[in-house]
């Protein structure tokens, strides 16, 4: 797995972290718990004003390509609750949603994921809503 180093906004770290612990005794058998948690702990936290249009946060839309397939897809990065996988809605938590939090557009990732590792990369942030906030 690649592990460049990502940004996270401190709201979206305030709200993972609200989860997390909840999380953690309901999910104590799921790895991808952890390398959510691994990655908030990891990311450089940054003001909301100061987060890169760029960047993929909670809420975010993101198009990514599937190196390996060249399928593209667009994503929308949500909590658990608002997931949907067929409105294109992925979970923080899951593999692919922690894959793609708090990385950029131009970043190319592996990640394990349930059919095995997959190789992406984000191609563009089509929504964000800390640079929607600014227009």
């Amino acid at each position: 797995m690649t592990r460049e180093q990502i940004l996270i906004t401190r709201e979206d770290k305030k709200r993972l972290l609200r989860v997390l612990p909840r999380l953690g005794t309901e999910y104590a058998d799921r790895e991808d718990v952890a390398l959510l948690g691994e990655e908030v702990a990891r990311a450089v936290e940054v003001d909301p004003d100061d987060v890169p249009a760029d960047v993929v946060t909670l809420s975010s839309t993101v198009r990514v390509t599937d190196l390996e397939s060249g399928t593209s897809m667009d994503y929308t990065i949500v909590m658990p609750g608002e997931a949907n996988y067929d409105a294109g809605k992925i979970s923080v938590l899951a593999p692919l949603g922690t894959a793609l939090l708090g990385y950029r557009v131009g970043d190319e990732l592996e990640w394990e994921v349930p059919r095995g590792v997959r190789r992406l990369r984000i191609d563009a942030v089509l929504f964000q809503p800390e640079a929607a906030a600014h227009v």
